[in-house]
């Protein structure tokens, strides 16, 4: 190796936090950041342009952990290189109730995590989407405003992980030659020897998907230097520098083993590494001479923000800064209100996921930022809209993504879409398919990030396409999830609102389940307020005194509203809820919710499991939906089949009243 004694030492302050930490926890994972060091401080000393006094500097080059059980890495990166709110303390209390250094790295929690990491291989994806953005904003902008790299730290279980797969595959074919990760192969995961699971030929499967792939001694760091640096140099291809390292490096027993990968190295083997490593310190402490070697790298790039800052003030931003701040919402709000008065004067009965296709139409040209796609099933999804040109290689100012059938790695570059900035990330499939990016969903809600999901196909409805592409479960599933936005709007007018709604939502991912089949608009007259909004409404309300409820999403309003007309027929005053969005319901103050719902019986009509409605259910009121996967046959027929009629409602609602 040729390192300097210098940078050793400031690599070894890397490992003696990161064992230190661990240790005071009593839990962590000491190995990985112990066996990096030595690539990170390559990194980030000569590579990384980042400036710790301002880390939301738009220009800023992404890292991602995506290795994020090994979260001391970026923990004491953050702390030596000088961000301000990642003080010793913080280091001291790693994994401890109302620290910011949380077991694994979460976004928002402190300055510098670009994206939460832990669940394996999710990093990796996120840093595609980044790698996407800053290709589509660099096309959109000019380079200079946009002009950065995305690095990343991935591990062997990363590498392991399905999604990895779909991620390397995306950046591959999209060649995203700014997007560089640093693999460490130290060959062992918690079970122990990688020889365990996994026989492949790793760097030949990225040289497969279009990837350059490098491979260097991890400790050697004028080796990964030269290795990042030839990165930075290739056009057309992302690099993986494959760092063959030693986990736990000069652990004196443990190194090397599944021993230092997620426990604390213990106070005699702690002692040996300290020995090995020349590390005479006490713990925590970082001496003055390699503290002050480290703030200078935090500081190297205020030079480079400040000249982008000047970039910045002469060149036309405003459209830029539009951007970055995400924040279209009167001229959506106004494009929004144009188009619902349209619908107004010319009732439509669409399906909802055309409607959805008019409503992003309507929104384009307001909202520019919008960055849209389908895995593959732009036609079925009706995600594209005339205007909007391809993403890819040749033409990255194009705003329409197709992401190809990989739904987890679209869920996850969605995420680190929105995570980088400057673009506002949609994507479609069926919403049985909800399955597949689950987890991607998920961190959407954990990190607050306004993702919107376009999951068309929402029901039984779709037809003979039968049970294996039939949601059922799939709405509460997805209802459970806390700051998730689940729409299913009722009509054109409802669709047009929920988009709406989606775009105001900043610290919330949505999720818009659309029909496949035809619904009659039931929206008419006044359209100045966005009812959507308030989660539920009533439709119709009850000819006289209110006898009975009926409350219903999506495509089941029609059946509310058809069993209305026929309750009143035989003098039962009955009113019509449409609950386009439960969770925002559910957010409204209590007056509101039992002006809308009432004290009389209740009947919930939706063909999909009951238990998202047991909330607002009591005993004696009925439910009218599904109990079991559905079937293959045509919609109506499905519909009939299985008790989701006018009819059943009218029965349903006979006997509440008996």
């Amino acid at each position: 190796m040729t390192n300097s004694p210098e940078r050793q030492a400031m690599a070894n302050a890397v490992r003696a936090l990161a064992m230190d930490a661990v240790e005071a926890a009593k839990s962590g994972h000491p190995g990985m950041p112990m066996g990096m060091a030595d690539a990170a401080t390559v990194l980030f000393a000569d590579h990384l342009n980042f400036d710790a006094s301002d880390p939301h500097w738009p220009d800023r080059d992404r890292f991602v952990l995506s290795a994020g059980h090994g979260s001391m890495l970026i923990y004491a990166l953050l702390y030596l290189t000088g961000y301000a709110d990642m003080t010793r303390a913080q280091i001291e209390n790693f994994r401890q109730l109302g620290s910011i250094t949380a077991g694994h790295p979460e976004f928002g929690h402190a300055s510098g995590i670009e994206t939460t990491t832990g669940p394996l291989g999710q990093g990796l994806a996120n840093a595609v989407g980044m790698a996407m953005a800053e290709r589509h904003l660099t096309a959109t902008f000019g380079t200079d405003l946009v002009d950065h790299y995305t690095y990343v730290i991935a591990g062997d279980g990363c590498l392991m992980e399905g999604i990895s797969h779909e991620a390397a595959s995306m950046a591959g074919h999209m060649q995203l030659d700014r997007l560089i990760v640093l693999f460490d192969d130290n060959g062992i995961s918690i079970d122990g020897s990688t020889d365990l699971a996994v026989s492949e030929d790793t760097t030949g499967r990225f040289e497969a998907y279009g990837w350059q792939v490098l491979a260097v001694d991890g400790h050697d760091m004028d080796a990964v230097s030269k290795a990042i640096t030839a990165a930075k140099q290739e056009t057309g291809k992302p690099t993986l520098i494959r760092c063959r390292t030693v986990i736990g490096f000069g652990a004196p027993k443990k190194a090397g083993t599944a021993g230092a990968h997620g426990a604390p190295l213990g106070g005699e083997e702690i002692a040996g590494a300290r020995a090995a490593l020349g590390w005479t310190h006490a713990p925590f402490e970082i001496p003055d001479d390699i503290m002050t070697g480290w703030r200078a790298v935090g500081s190297r790039g205020a030079a480079m923000r400040s000249a982008w800052q000047d970039r910045h003030a002469a060149a036309d931003s405003a459209a830029f800064d539009t951007a970055i701040s995400g924040d279209y919402s009167a001229a959506v709000n106004d494009a929004i209100l144009d188009w619902k008065r349209a619908l107004a004067a010319e009732p439509q009965k669409i399906a909802t996921r055309v409607a959805s296709q008019k409503a992003i139409a309507a929104i384009v040209p307001a909202c520019p930022a919008l960055f849209g796609g389908s895995a593959d099933l732009t036609g079925s999804n009706n995600t594209r809209v005339d205007g909007q040109d391809i993403f890819d290689h040749a033409n990255p100012g194009g705003s329409y993504i197709h992401y190809g059938v990989r739904e987890h790695g679209m869920a996850a570059a969605m995420n680190g879409i929105a995570l980088h900035g400057g673009a506002i990330p949609y994507g479609g499939t069926f919403l049985v398919f909800t399955d597949y990016c689950r987890p991607s969903i998920r961190l959407s809600a954990l990190m607050r990030q306004r993702a919107i999901y376009v999951m068309t196909h929402d029901s039984i409805g779709l037809g003979e396409d039968g049970p294996t592409h039939q949601p059922v479960e799939h709405l509460a599933a997805l209802r459970v999830i806390p700051n998730l936005l689940v729409f299913r709007p009722g009509d054109a007018v409802e669709t047009a609102e929920a988009w709406q709604c989606a775009l105001d939502s900043s610290e919330s991912p949505s999720v818009l389940a659309l029909s496949r089949q035809g619904l009659d608009q039931f929206r008419h007259g006044d359209m100045t307020e966005n009812q959507t909004a308030r989660g539920a409404y009533i439709a119709r309300n009850a000819d006289g005194d209110r006898q009975i409820t009926l409350i219903a999403s999506g495509s089941e309003v029609g059946i509310a509203l058809a069993a209305q007309a026929g309750l009143a027929a035989e003098g039962v005053a009955a009113a019509v809820v449409s609950a386009p969005c439960l969770e925002l319901f559910w957010q409204q103050d209590a007056g509101w919710r039992e002006s809308v719902i009432g004290d009389t019986p209740r009947i919930v009509i939706e063909a999909a499991l009951r238990q998202p409605w047991d909330r607002l259910l009591r005993d004696g009121d009925e439910f009218v939906g599904m109990d079991d996967f559905g079937a293959s046959a045509p919609a109506p027929a499905l519909y009939e089949h299985f008790g989701i009629t006018a009819d059943a409602v009218m029965e349903k609602a006979r006997a509440c009243l008996s």
